[in-house]
């Protein structure tokens, strides 16, 4: 029986990527069956809530407002928008809905208070609901527990160490600060990261050893390929072949055995028996729909023919973790405390993020 370990090397996840493939599938499988059922894929649905105009500099983001990708931006949606795409999901077979703000950090205020209130109206549709909505303080954390919140989902990208390379205009600090907000609320944490962003293999096992460590690990790793996007600075970078995407979704299950390891961005690239592999992989969940935020994804009737083919079967939902109680906005414990908080701005130069900023003026 595998044990869930926290200190992991580098130098050992390193050596289980480079495994040979049918030892590592072999290993990576049997992990997964003794944890989750093989037959059973969750299905995610992500809603774009507010659009393009973030003020970060993130090199592989079609939502920066200095770089010119051709984003539409808009403003935050109303609530009876997100019900209405929260009602879609869920008779299109998904159990969860992520909602997605391009913000730098939650602000308290109407906007924050209208995104608790989607939290309630979703939570109260017996769906999970998932945000990502930037760096959030404890109490910002706990306000979203009490609307109903069952994940925040802030991805670390990188290891610390490429980071550097990819973002200038916050700090990797400030990610681990708030997932540890989160986890002094009753919220599972969503964290990941982006493969093809021109890392090493040994960047790809440092972020895995950023995660691993963490304890608990986190419920939810999403694991996404790059979408390269003309505009970006990342515009350019090569596509992840497959056999990329299997070994670190393989190398993710044996390093965190009790974690959904979620196949996210890129699959539109992928074949079904690339996709088919990533599940046996230990790959048990997928974002549904044909955008992920503003970037294209594989038509969601074209996921359940191909569970149909795989006899794989919808994930219910509050399978990994209980409902939460959702309480009403009167009755909260927790209110606005007008917070400033101040999050780190390195402001280090990516020359490759600067010349395409310059560009895109």
């Amino acid at each position: 029986m595998s044990i869930t370990k926290h200190n992991w090397t580098k130098e050992e996840i390193i050596t289980i990527y480079n495994k040979p493939m049918m030892d590592l599938l072999f290993e990576a499988a049997t992990i997964h069956r003794e944890h989750h059922d093989p037959n059973v894929v969750q299905v995610s649905t992500l809603v774009s809530i507010k659009t393009g105009g973030c003020s970060e500099d993130c090199g592989y983001c079609p939502q920066a407002a200095r770089y010119s990708t051709g984003v539409a931006g808009n403003n935050l949606m109303s609530v009876a928008q997100v019900t209405e795409q929260a009602v879609q999901a869920k008779s299109g077979g998904s159990s969860r809905v992520c909602m997605g703000a391009a913000w730098r950090n939650v602000k308290d205020g109407p906007e924050f208070d209208q995104v608790l209130e989607m939290v309630r109206t979703i939570n109260k549709m017996d769906m999970e609901v998932c945000c990502t909505l930037g760096m959030i303080t404890e109490n910002q954390a706990q306000r979203l527990a009490e609307a109903g919140l069952y994940a925040y989902n802030h991805n670390l990208d990188t290891s610390e160490d490429y980071y550097k390379e990819v973002i200038s205009t916050r700090g990797f600090e400030d990610r681990l600060q708030t997932i540890e907000n989160v986890r002094k609320t009753s919220v599972t944490v969503c964290s990941g990261g982006i493969i093809g962003m021109g890392e090493s293999i040994e960047d790809r096992a440092g972020m895995l050893v950023a995660l691993s460590t963490l304890n608990p690990q986190p419920e939810s790793v999403p694991i996404n390929a790059l979408v390269a996007v003309e505009g970006t600075p990342m515009q350019d970078e090569k596509p992840v072949e497959i056999w990329e995407m299997i070994r670190m979704v393989a190398t993710t299950r044996i390093v965190m055995p009790h974690t959904q390891v979620r196949l996210s961005a890129g699959r539109m690239n992928m074949s079904r028996e690339g996709q088919a592999m990533c599940f046996f992989a230990g790959a048990n969940s997928i974002f549904a729909g044909d955008k992920l935020l503003t970037t294209p994804n594989p038509d969601v009737n074209e996921d359940m023919k191909m569970f149909e083919l795989l006899g794989l079967k919808p994930q219910k939902p509050f399978k990994k973790a209980p409902q939460r109680t959702t309480i009403e906005a009167a009755d909260s414990k927790f209110e606005s405390l007008g917070e400033k908080p101040k999050w780190t701005r390195p402001n280090h130069t990516i020359e490759k993020n600067l010349e395409v900023s310059i560009k895109g003026k």
